[in-house]
């Protein structure tokens, strides 16, 4: 018992550790050493939990992504009104980016110098969130609650809305005008998105 916490420690200090250090110095700048030091621990024992610096990489981006994020909160919001419901998810989405903020700034700044292994990983992990999203769309088409539309289309327009608020927010620091806040933005995009989307009711469906 002591055993499987002490494996699971070290693996968290190990990916913390990591987490930091590829946000200071990018992939490609963090060493497995460093991250080794820094998680109080020899290299050689990194190793046994990751046995590559692209593998550890991936672990860092898979459980420090939107991803675990949005499949805790799917069941949370599927029992809300759909704008409450999204109003939820891109709260969530956006605080999700916001701790996040120094690694996605400099994977961005870095990423073309990546290998290929990289940039497949991060492209996985970025269609596994929109086919998480997407499924959420399915199961209200299916109840008849939304148009028919692609639903991994909607849920990469849907993030892509408030990725792109954030990145100018806070990668480019782009000019706030008056009134142009984080909780406006967020009811904005939803009922953009929500006018899209949400099947319209019928007379007899409002009087039954």
């Amino acid at each position: 018992m002591s055993d499987s916490k002490d494996t699971k420690s070290t693996r968290d200090k190990i990916l913390e550790a990591a987490l930091e250090l590829f946000s200071q110095k990018g992939y490609l700048g963090a060493t497995t050493k460093e991250i080794a030091r820094a998680s109080g621990i020899a290299e050689v024992t990194l190793f046994r939990h990751f046995p590559s610096k692209e593998n550890l990489f991936e672990n860092v981006i898979v459980t420090r992504s939107f991803l675990p994020a949005l499949k805790d909160l799917l069941p949370e919001v599927e029992g809300m009104p759909y704008e409450m419901a999204l109003n939820v998810i891109a709260k969530r989405f956006l605080e999700t980016l916001s701790s996040k903020k120094n690694l996605i700034q400099i994977m961005h700044s870095e990423m073309h110098r990546y290998p290929e292994k990289i940039h497949m990983i991060h492209n996985s992990i970025i269609d596994d969130v929109i086919k998480t999203l997407a499924s959420y769309f399915e199961k209200l088409k299916t109840k008849g609650l939304l148009k028919d539309f692609n639903s991994e289309l909607g849920a990469r327009a849907f993030l892509g809305m408030f990725f792109s608020y954030f990145t100018g927010q806070e990668l480019k620091k782009r000019k706030k005008y008056k009134g142009d806040d984080t909780e406006m933005t967020i009811r904005e995009y939803v009922n953009i998105f929500v006018n899209g989307t949400l099947k319209p009711v019928s007379r007899q469906e409002r009087m039954s």
